[in-house]
């Protein structure tokens, strides 16, 4: 079917968040579009800034998740993840990607509003849904050290100024973890989803346990952003492949189960984030 914007899916979702899962390879982007046609859930796959430079350019894996995403029965948005550079949005655009996070968050105050803003009024003349992230999000040395965290009227300020259609905020998650053991701050959560006119966006959710990641959605957080907890199953997956079978050398027969327990993780996410289902997880 055709792309689902961004700003549907979120409606479509509710009272539920958004699953927005990154891809990096191929079998990401079939999986999460798997898991969404089976669990009847929207879903955004989304392509950051590194993947595209692993790949070389934009062009290949974008196409491709344009393709599975138009194949599918599912709804669903393709999403480009922390672009830093004007020319990356334009040449996301270009291919017919309609949802953007620009990530002005190591600049100064200032500076990541101007951009911002510039940024925004260059996408809404051309039909992009654009988020935005106000200081960094764990991970990078940023908002998420010790005691940081966004404070809801600069983020209405933000907002108001650049016109942004959503916002990234910092309540407690860090990029990259490998363990489930951050603590989201949910009176902050709520604090800033009565005072925020856009959707919140949680990053780094990989690292927050499933009660957090529902009770975030509970306190008014909509679109949960999760890469590394994928990565870290599917690699699971490999060693274990190859570990039993160490004359293997047929990528298939290791990216297959790879691609079965991306699935699995992701319709347990969607369900999890569907605030009318109770879902049990799967056994290991």
């Amino acid at each position: 079917m055709p792309l689902t914007p961004v700003s549907e899916l979120i409606t479509t979702a509710r009272p539920g968040g958004l699953g927005a899962f990154n891809v990096i390879t191929l079998e990401h982007a079939e999986a999460i579009a798997a898991a969404a046609e089976s669990t009847k859930r929207p879903v955004v796959l989304q392509l950051s800034e590194n993947t595209v430079a692993y790949h070389g350019s934009i062009a290949p894996i974008a196409l491709a998740c344009l393709r599975i995403a138009a194949d599918s029965t599912a709804d669903i948005a393709v999403h480009l993840d922390h672009a830093t550079s004007f020319d990356l949005i334009r040449a996301a655009v270009d291919l017919g990607i309609r949802s953007i996070m620009y990530d002005g968050s190591t600049l100064d105050y200032t500076a990541n509003v101007a951009a911002t803003a510039e940024i925004t009024r260059w996408c809404h003349d051309h039909d992009v849904f654009v988020e935005a992230e106000l200081g960094e999000v764990g991970g990078k040395d940023g908002a998420h050290t010790p005691g940081v965290r966004t404070d809801p009227d600069a983020a209405v300020e933000f907002v108001a100024t650049t016109g942004v259609d959503a916002l990234a905020v910092a309540v407690g998650s860090s990029h990259a973890m490998h363990t489930r053991t951050a603590e989201l701050d949910n009176d902050l959560i709520a604090g800033l989803a009565a005072k925020v006119p856009v959707p919140l966006v949680l990053h780094g959710s990989s690292g927050v346990p499933d009660e957090g990641l529902r009770a975030a959605v509970e306190h008014g957080m909509t679109k949960i952003n999760i890469a590394t907890r994928l990565n870290v199953l599917a690699t699971e997956a490999i060693r274990t492949t190859l570990a039993g079978s160490p004359d293997i050398s047929d990528p298939r027969k290791y990216l297959t189960p790879a691609r079965a327990a991306v699935q699995s993780e992701v319709e347990y996410l969607l369900r999890l984030l569907d605030a009318q289902s109770a879902p049990a997880r799967p056994s290991a």
